[in-house]
């Protein structure tokens, strides 16, 4: 079929060449189209896409306050935990060291290993809260808890020291 049609295209060219429409054939054509109805707003393709990419922004933007302000209350309770923390294991030293020095101004007057032990961790202590100002992290927050537990630790092995022989301290704590 193809054939049979290229066939009488080519024998008949000229007949079709040198004919032209005339300029009424197009609005006669225009005119028997179905109507093009004005096309809604949300309807078109534009508009989705700028809605898409506005919703897409919002998303993103609310993504990322809600887990700066999650990651906010996390970090704010954590230091308030630690400053409890911190509140009670400083009560904690004070007393004890209290109940040293009272014990050591009665009996030694001079300083021992352990009291040297806890100026140097005190030492620390002071750095690493320094630190955990500047650069507030976990591992920090553990060691200064860490350093707080070896105070009282040292304090306790120090206040055992002291203990008399039968068993009854020196000094009521």
């Amino acid at each position: 079929m193809k054939d049979l049609l290229k066939k009488f295209v080519d024998e008949n060219r000229e007949g079709f060449d040198n004919k032209n429409t005339p300029e009424s054939a197009w609005t006669k054509i225009e005119a028997s189209l179905p109507k093009k109805s004005k096309q809604f707003f949300l309807n078109s393709v534009p508009f989705w896409r700028a809605a898409a990419l506005i919703l897409l922004g919002l998303s993103l933007y609310l993504l990322t306050v809600k887990t700066d302000s999650v990651q906010d209350k996390k970090e704010t309770a954590e230091l308030k935990g630690f400053s409890d923390l911190e509140s009670y294991y400083s009560m904690q030293i004070t007393e004890k060291m209290d109940l040293i020095s009272q014990y050591q101004s009665r009996v030694e007057g001079n300083e021992d290993e352990i009291t040297q032990n806890l100026k140097k961790l005190q030492a620390m202590y002071l750095v690493l809260k320094d630190q955990f100002k500047k650069h507030p992290t976990e591992d920090v927050r553990d060691a200064l808890i860490l350093n707080l537990l070896i105070r009282v630790d040292l304090m306790n092995q120090q206040l055992n020291k002291f203990d008399k022989p039968n068993g009854k301290p020196v000094i009521n704590s």
